[in-house]
């Protein structure tokens, strides 16, 4: 599992209060208390697989009587007609779970299976593919853990784990050399020299005063082009780790790979991906 349990449990207690509340009622009215049964996780889509952990945990946070058989776990490559899982126990708690399975599964999914995509088209290359922060309000944890399940890496997780130096920060600080050397009087006071500083440059004369003032870690090009780009790594040279980013498509993505960046940051992985066919059905 790529999240604390402790997260994951929040997070279930939040979808079951915004589900539930006062309970199941079609459940309640339509099938008996004790009644028992089983269900089927059914694949209708090709794609990666991912959110079997997240489901079997929200089974066992329904119902302790709820039982699980696997038979494919996270990342594995499906087709139509798979069938993920079987899930047994009382029929009310099947039910009870069903829909906030198929909304973490079916989310986690696509967003694994665009990631891999991406992957899959810079293979032979030595970029990584990277998330961002534009991700669902709530569910930033699930689509970045999809991610990686999908075969790409995540950036950071929100503003406290690292320092980007975007263009508005160092266009309202007065420029590079002053944003980046506020950046790292802050780190120094504040007892932050572990976190890291990533500089966004959006053209070749940002770039030359960014290798200028150093003491960063990571430049971003922004809205480069590929030729752009690959001029750009050649003058960083291996000093500091390089990244792109900027309406990098499926279609383009190759040709920044190729360029020697070592990072591609892809926000489409989180806002643009589409949530996989996934149905859950029962069976005698």
């Amino acid at each position: 599992m790529l999240v604390s349990p402790d997260v994951l449990d929040k997070f279930i207690e939040q979808i079951l209060a915004e589900d539930v509340r006062e309970g199941d009622h079609t459940s309640n009215a339509c099938i008996p208390e004790f009644a028992e049964g089983k269900a089927r996780l059914l694949v209708k889509q090709s794609g990666i697989l991912a959110g079997v952990a997240v489901a079997e945990r929200i089974f066992h946070k329904v119902s302790p009587h709820l039982a699980l058989q696997i038979y494919l776990l996270d990342g594995t490559p499906i087709e139509p007609g798979n069938i993920a899982f079987e899930v047994s126990g009382p029929i009310r708690s099947i039910l009870l779970a069903e829909r906030m399975v198929l909304n973490c599964m079916q989310r986690m999914s696509g967003v694994a299976t665009l990631t891999n995509q991406y992957v899959k088209a810079i293979a032979g290359t030595k970029a990584k593919i990277l998330d961002t922060r534009k991700t669902t309000p709530g569910i930033r944890f699930l689509e970045k853990w999809a991610v990686r399940i999908g075969g790409g890496y995540n950036h950071r997780f929100g503003l406290y784990d690292m320092l980007m130096i975007k263009d508005n920060h160092h266009d309202f600080c007065g420029g590079i050399t002053k944003a980046v050397s506020a950046a790292q009087k802050y780190l120094t006071e504040k007892g932050l020299s572990h976190l890291k500083i990533e500089l966004e440059v959006r053209n070749l004369t940002e770039l030359e005063e960014a290798l200028a003032v150093g003491q960063i870690n990571r430049i971003m090009f922004d809205n480069f082009t590929p030729e752009l780009t690959r001029q750009a790594v050649q003058m960083v040279n291996g000093r500091y780790e390089t990244e792109s980013s900027g309406g990098i498509t499926l279609q383009t993505i190759a040709a920044y790979a190729q360029t020697g960046v070592d990072f591609i940051s892809v926000g489409a992985l989180t806002h643009s991906s589409q949530s996989l066919d996934l149905s859950l059905k029962a069976f005698t």
